[in-house]
């Protein structure tokens, strides 16, 4: 067995198969939100989703709270029960907030793709990989020159990321998605 086949075993159940797992989340609460790590910690997902060890490309770890979400309050006369403040759910996964929130942190850099390392009763942490459009090594590189192009400039912010697709309900083919295409808001928010 392979050395990246046997890290997805590893990670198929983490929590019973990964001896350093809990370590890692221990260590992983006391640290801040959004944080730049040195190198990934699944480094077979990494690769897959398009990661290299080269200048140019880096990786986040973001901390994002499991659990519903709360609405704005509203203070234009209405019974407090019809507010509908609490248990109230994105449209997004949480996997599209992490990606948009280390864009935020790191604006010169490129979303490429993310994917989950953990989570626990409170947290859910996730992975993201982030290129420099403007290295040369990175505008160089075949695989990554179609992303230093201007149409994929905030492309996390248009759901044009994996996980942003999914949420968009793009991954889905044939009948019952025709309303997902071209967009959710062209189709007067009937998709999905």
């Amino acid at each position: 067995m392979g050395l990246y086949k046997f890290m997805q075993k590893i990670w198929k159940n983490p929590k019973r198969d990964n001896p350093y797992y809990r370590e890692h989340l221990i260590k992983w609460r006391s640290e801040d939100a959004i944080i730049s790590v040195d190198k990934p910690t699944r480094i077979d997902r990494a690769r897959s989703l398009g990661y290299k060890a080269k200048q140019g490309v880096s990786v986040a770890r973001v901390r994002i709270n499991k659990g519903g979400r709360k609405r704005k309050s509203t203070h234009q006369g209405r019974k407090p029960s019809k507010a509908g403040q609490n248990k109230y759910s994105t449209k997004k996964n949480f996997q599209t907030i992490s990606e948009e929130r280390a864009q935020r942190k790191f604006k010169n850099l490129n979303i490429l793709n993310s994917y989950e390392v953990g989570d626990d009763g409170k947290h859910k942490w996730f992975e993201v990989i982030m290129i420099d459009s403007n290295h040369p090594q990175i505008f160089n590189d075949k695989d990554y020159a179609g992303l230093c192009t201007d149409k994929h400039r905030g492309r996390v912010f248009r759901g044009l990321t994996s996980a942003g697709r999914k949420g968009r309900g793009l991954r889905k083919k044939g009948f019952g998605t025709e309303k997902n295409r071209p967009s959710i808001r062209a189709k007067k928010g009937l998709g999905k």
